[in-house]
């Protein structure tokens, strides 16, 4: 494996770094690198898995490798009883059409949910590219299913409507591809599918798309010296348009996860409880059981509000980013139940993001007395998010400490709240009587503390 080296974008080969570089290919250099401040400020964003599996939708976007590969049996009924015989996985691209796909009622929705940064499929495991990669003859949209350039209409919208940062989720390996069973047979030892496919994709993506957000995947089976990342990340970092505002995860190889490159995923639906060291982001689903839209789903089976802005206190509060993942149909609609979801959610940081955007965590993170009170701050106030309504409308505080100055306030609610110190130690504060026009939100309350210890 040979080091200091870039992509080289007219060519896509590799090429000799420049002396200029300012991080080098190796771990120490680019764990360095600042991550760039808009991120963690951003805290709340949406995740887009889309697909070819996206036409069967059934169980989840793992349907081919369960269906193929481990022959799971509900895989195989779902198809002895529903497709012909010699019916094949590709067969489904075709039907992969998007004729419902309104990038800019996409843009709409994504920026009433009050979300920072979007992150799409630009690939899955199963190699489909939503874009006409270049390195994917006649498997990927614009020569099959949908024939137009699903990434770049939307990044053209969220640009063009939204506030949002624009980021791409991309598979470095593929269950099926010939050349990377090859290299996996060879134990890794030769790269012809990272020099002739997964090189020059990432090198497309990047520079037709200027992501802010790489969102790598499906290295688990191979290090990081066979997919070239830090070769990779170190062109990013030094020499991509997007090398001053790009932030990438962690999965760049086995045994990576949750120690080297930018922001710590670590595992899906991530979510410690506890501070965490190095920024990290608890990536989620709001349909409990795919990442992948599913037609067998049930209502029972998604995350209702209150699921929600628990997930969203809990992690901002230990220092992380929510990434909330929905499913489109292959016909390019978010279900109501999807954006049903996004503009509650968007409701409600219309009233209590003041707690989430550029906050910092608190010195607690949880109350020591009540649970379910998860604490963030901001250099002039402390922010106690109040998951479940105290029944008697007394709430009692073990973490804020009082001093004579200290005031109380509900956002979204105009009369300072009253409140007391407790015997020990904390404080009690006097929830107020409201009628269902006074009430700020539905899910989760925000105190707003001021001059407290």
């Amino acid at each position: 494996m040979k080091s200091y080296f870039l992509f080289f974008v007219s060519a896509c080969i590799l090429v000799h770094f420049l002396v200029s570089a300012k991080y080098d290919p190796d771990w120490a250099s680019l764990d360095s690198r600042p991550l760039p401040s808009w991120y963690d400020e951003a805290k709340f964003g949406i995740f887009i898995h889309w697909g070819v599996f996206s036409v069967p939708s059934f169980k989840n976007e793992w349907f081919w490798y369960r269906w193929k590969a481990s022959k799971q049996a509900d895989y195989v009924k779902f198809m002895e009883e529903n497709y012909p015989p010699n019916f094949q996985y590709p067969d489904f691209a075709p039907q992969f059409k998007a004729e419902f796909y309104d990038p800019d009622k996409w843009a709409d929705i994504l920026q009433a949910s009050g979300a920072k940064y979007l992150v799409l499929t630009s690939k899955h495991h199963e190699g489909w590219t939503n874009w006409g990669s270049k390195y994917s003859w006649n498997w990927n949209a614009v020569d099959l299913g949908p024939h137009r350039d699903l990434l770049g209409d939307l990044a053209n919208s969220i640009r063009k409507k939204t506030d949002l940062h624009f980021g791409l989720y991309y598979s470095l390996f593929e269950w099926f591809h010939p050349l990377y069973l090859e290299d996996k047979k060879n134990g890794f030892k030769t790269q012809k599918y990272v020099e002739t496919v997964m090189n020059p994709q990432l090198a497309e993506i990047v520079n037709t798309y200027k992501p802010e957000v790489v969102w790598s995947d499906g290295d688990w089976e191979a290090p990081d010296t066979y997919w070239n990342s830090t070769d990779f990340l170190a062109w990013l970092y030094n020499y991509s348009p997007v090398k001053d505002t790009v932030v990438v995860n962690d999965r760049w190889g086995s045994g990576d996860t949750c120690h080297h490159g930018g922001y710590f995923t670590c595992t899906d639906r991530y979510n410690p409880g506890v501070l965490q060291e190095h920024k990290w982001e608890n990536c989620m689903t709001i349909d409990k059981k795919s990442w992948g839209y599913r037609r067998d789903s049930y209502l029972s089976d998604y995350l209702d509000m209150d699921d929600l802005t628990q997930s969203l206190a809990e992690t901002v509060s230990c220092g992380g980013n929510l990434l909330m993942n929905i499913g489109p149909t292959h016909d390019g609609r978010i279900m109501p139940i999807f954006e049903e979801r996004l503009r509650d959610m968007g409701g409600w940081l219309k009233v209590n993001g003041e707690a989430i955007y550029s906050s910092k965590p608190w010195t607690s993170q949880n109350d020591t007395v009540t649970k379910g009170v998860w604490y963030t701050s901001k250099p002039d106030a402390v922010y106690g998010i109040v998951l479940d309504w105290p029944p008697s409308n007394e709430l009692i505080l073990g973490s804020p400490q009082s001093t004579e100055k200290t005031t109380v306030q509900m956002l979204g609610y105009a009369t300072m709240l009253s409140w007391k110190p407790n015997p020990t130690k904390g404080i009690t504060v006097a929830m107020p009587t409201l009628n269902a026009d006074q009430i700020p939100c539905q899910w989760a309350w925000v105190l707003k503390f001021k001059n407290i210890k």
